[in-house]
């Protein structure tokens, strides 16, 4: 199985919102991003095939959906005890652009959707009334 590695990145309207764009945040959002990109690409090399490559990443997917809401449900919590919100906000912007970069290899679209699918099916979730 021949695929093309993903590489991510941190985009830079994010760092540049940060107080300090070159400071502990910004490292720690190119070290988790390095970290996941890693750890999507060992697992996507080890993988028998493109399907098998994909539930990794729709795991991640998955995860980084996770972290968006959680991330977003702190931005009201922090402005009502007075505190600035700019570090959840990056962050939970970091994760859904970290979402669109790994939906934007064509190999992956038809493979991220099918599982998606299956996985919605495979919990009981039925549409329609069939």
């Amino acid at each position: 199985m021949t695929v093309e590695e993903l590489s991510l990145g941190v985009p830079k309207p994010i760092l540049d919102a940060l107080p300090e764009p070159d400071g502990a945040a910004a490292q720690d959002m190119q070290k988790a991003v390095q970290g996941l990109e890693t750890r999507l690409n060992r697992a996507i090399t080890s993988a028998d095939s493109e399907s098998d490559a994909a539930e990794y990443v729709v795991d991640a997917i998955e995860r980084l959906e996770d972290h968006y809401e959680t991330y977003d449900e702190f931005v009201p919590e922090l402005r009502a005890w007075g505190q600035s919100p700019i570090y959840a906000i990056a962050w939970r912007n970091l994760q859904g652009d970290l979402i669109l970069q790994l939906e934007e290899y064509d190999w992956l679209k038809p493979h991220i959707d099918r599982e998606r699918n299956l996985r919605m099916v495979e919990d009981g979730i039925r549409f329609g009334k069939r």
